[in-house]
């Protein structure tokens, strides 16, 4: 278990209680987990953790700055922990591959927002949807070549 959890904790006036410690252990392993992902992941140590321990779990996690979320579709939200997560995510809409971009791509879109609306992108939750290089190629493979 990494110290810093119990540090970062205590430092707040929070215990890191068992409960706490399996989630966070849980959102370690799994890195983009559903809330059901960290449940089941958390129930093979405990089982008597329900979900909305779970919930209220992450939630103050998060208000910490433990752990972050993005949406990466029309299900519930996937948590990882927060001092990994400078990346962007690629959804392939068609495969559902998530594919981790370093923040870096998104340099100039960021600074285009800050210059034309003086607007800070909070890039954490950000995701762009899409096709992936795997499913594009799969796709252009079905055009015959005299389809417009």
């Amino acid at each position: 278990m990494d110290t810093d959890w119990q540090s970062n904790l205590r430092k707040r006036g929070y215990r890191l209680t068992p409960q706490r410690q399996l989630v966070l252990e849980a959102v370690d392993r799994l890195e983009h987990a559903t809330p059901d992902d960290i449940l089941t992941e958390v129930r093979r140590t405990a089982g008597g953790v329900n979900i909305s321990t779970v919930y209220r779990t992450l939630e103050l996690l998060e208000e910490l700055g433990l752990v972050s979320h993005a949406h990466l579709g029309h299900g519930a939200p996937t948590y990882h922990l927060a001092d990994r997560h400078r990346h962007i995510h690629l959804v392939c809409r068609d495969c559902t591959t998530v594919i981790e971009a370093d923040l870096e791509v998104a340099g100039p879109f960021t600074a285009q927002l800050r210059e034309t609306f003086g607007f800070d992108t909070d890039m954490k939750h950000f995701a762009i949807f899409g096709r992936c290089g795997s499913c594009s190629s799969k796709c252009s493979s079905k055009v015959s070549p005299d389809e417009p």
